[in-house]
């Protein structure tokens, strides 16, 4: 396969201009000569719009295409195979597959969490498929969910899940690009992110009770397309885009609200004001906000060893400006944000640690890839 042995120069980032806090510019400047150095290993090619990547106890990988397909990879690359029995999907503008999830004790059940667009034009919607990974096949599926309120647009779907420390999982849904203001309908499932228990079930401990609420775990979301959690603190990480800048890194609280459209740093795309405020009371205000967007797409918090600059640090797809932006977190600001793998040249759909401390991207494109980030000893 080939290897690109690449060393970072953070000083000439096509122009990123960095926001530091006062006394950490030295501490950055460490940073940036202790991540200076990787390598980027193509481990597949030929992709077809990959979505998401999760790799398997025995170092393969799930990776979904957006056009229906689920495919097992092998740990070098070497082989492919498309798995049977994934769900019918409903493939049109953004949807199709979207992320693939193993269950927390998937060494010993085998079960694997797919989220993907259900329904037709006139009336579709996020669900989740549960199933087992047996062979070359997924047996035993079945949608745990399926979003209560569809629409007739095909785009912003959100579709990232999480798995919580409690065993619940957690499912972001966009707000259906022309249904918006649903995003601060407490009872419509629109906008917001859902959780739910392993099998569908609704947790006795969810946030809301009206009618129509009953999954909603927060609310005011536009189209998110990142969750990751801090294997540290616990606290969890929401990224989504805005509409013509405003996209946002949010810290996700239970029963909060994330302002959109009521409160947005962003315009709508011809230019017009979707609201005059970017922060009003009761609304949880973002961490981070890109004017103009990045387009943030996968998220991932780093905690392994491989990387040792990186860890409890952010890693940011950004499809605009074809790299990942690495943020540092210091009491619960962002002090820093620098880019990596712009040498790549490709629009990065997912970026996950794996179980073995490297870095995993996905690009989109038709001719994909999935790329491993290893550091150069």
């Amino acid at each position: 396969m080939p290897v690109l042995a690449v060393t970072l120069r953070f000083l000439a980032a096509a122009g990123l201009s960095l926001s530091l806090h006062a006394g950490s510019a030295q501490a950055a400047a460490a940073d940036a000569a202790a991540a200076s150095t990787y390598r980027l290993e193509t481990l597949a090619e030929g992709l077809q719009h990959p979505w998401s990547v999760a790799q398997l106890p025995d170092g393969s990988f799930l990776v979904t295409e957006r056009n229906g397909a689920l495919l097992h990879i092998q740990a070098d690359g070497t082989g492919r195979t498309a798995l049977e029995g994934v769900p019918e999907t409903f493939v049109a503008g953004q949807g199709g597959f979207f992320d693939v999830l193993l269950h927390p004790q998937f060494a010993s059940n085998q079960l694997v969490y797919l989220s993907y667009a259900k329904g037709d034009q006139f009336a579709n919607g996020t669900a989740i498929f549960r199933a087992r990974l047996s062979g070359k096949r997924l047996v035993g599926g079945e949608d745990i969910l399926w979003v209560a309120d569809q629409k007739n647009t095909a785009q912003h779907y959100g579709g990232r899940m999480l798995f919580l420390p409690d065993g619940t999982l957690l499912l972001a849904t966009g707000d259906g690009f022309d249904f918006r203001e649903k995003a601060q309908d407490g009872s419509n499932e629109l906008g917001k992110v859902l959780r739910i228990r392993e099998d569908g079930s609704v947790p006795d401990d969810n946030p809301f009770r009206a009618p129509g609420s009953e999954r909603v775990w927060t609310l005011g979301h536009r189209n998110p397309q990142g969750l990751a959690l801090d294997r540290a603190s616990g606290t969890i990480y929401l990224h989504e885009h805005g509409p013509k800048g405003g996209d946002e890194v949010n810290v996700l609280r239970a029963a909060s609200n994330y302002g959109w459209p009521a409160a947005t740093h962003g315009v709508d795309y011809s230019g017009a004001y979707v609201s005059p405020y970017s922060e009003l009371p009761g609304m949880t205000p973002p961490l981070q906000v890109w004017v103009p967007s990045i387009a943030p797409s996968g998220l991932a918090w780093y905690g392994g060893e491989q990387f040792p600059a990186w860890q409890g640090k952010l890693l940011v797809g950004a499809l605009v400006d074809k790299e990942v932006r690495l943020l540092t977190l210091r009491d619960g600001v962002v002090i820093d944000e620098m880019p990596l793998f712009a040498e790549l040249g490709a629009r990065i759909r997912d970026v996950r640690e794996g179980a073995d401390g490297f870095v995993y991207l996905l690009t989109d494109a038709e001719n994909g890839a999935l790329i491993r980030v290893t550091p150069t000893r």
